[in-house]
């Protein structure tokens, strides 16, 4: 007789559009996708801060700090208890990164469909120019390190 209990695994969330983040690898994820956002910073609801700037770094280490200083933002997801995703329309989500009465807020300037058109009009051939422009440039500085 088995008297072990019939335990399932449940299915890992799937998030659509809107939605809570708690896995703090989740978070990082996401936020690694993002590269220039508008952020507001509020604290019981009043904005305290709020810019433009550079996503330049996203990790995840209870030593370490959030630091946004001078357009740039380094964000560690250990300062936040969860995220939330706010569709506000059909080509737009913000990102609330929320601990206890503080939320940062990061609105992508640049949304994904916008990046993906930008990547698609990069075709073969514009890339093999560039390559080409590449190489001739280090041919070029070749030659004037041999004279």
């Amino acid at each position: 007789m088995n008297h072990q209990p019939n335990y399932r695994q449940l299915p890992a969330p799937c998030i659509i559009e809107t939605g809570m983040l708690v896995s703090k690898e989740d978070m990082k994820r996401l936020i690694n996708d993002l590269t220039q956002v508008r952020y507001l910073h509020s604290i019981d609801g009043v904005i305290q801060n709020q810019g433009q700037g550079w996503i330049l770094e996203v990790f995840n280490d209870p030593n370490q700090a959030t630091v946004v200083v001078n357009n740039s933002l380094y964000i560690n997801v250990q300062s936040f208890d969860y995220l939330q995703l706010n569709q506000v329309s059909p080509q737009e989500t913000h990102f609330d990164l929320v601990q206890d009465n503080r939320i940062l807020k990061l609105i992508p300037c640049v949304n994904t469909s916008q990046e993906q058109q930008v990547s698609k009009n990069l075709g073969f051939d514009s890339l093999e120019e560039m390559l080409g422009e590449v190489f001739s440039a280090k041919w070029d500085v070749q030659l004037d390190e041999d004279f």
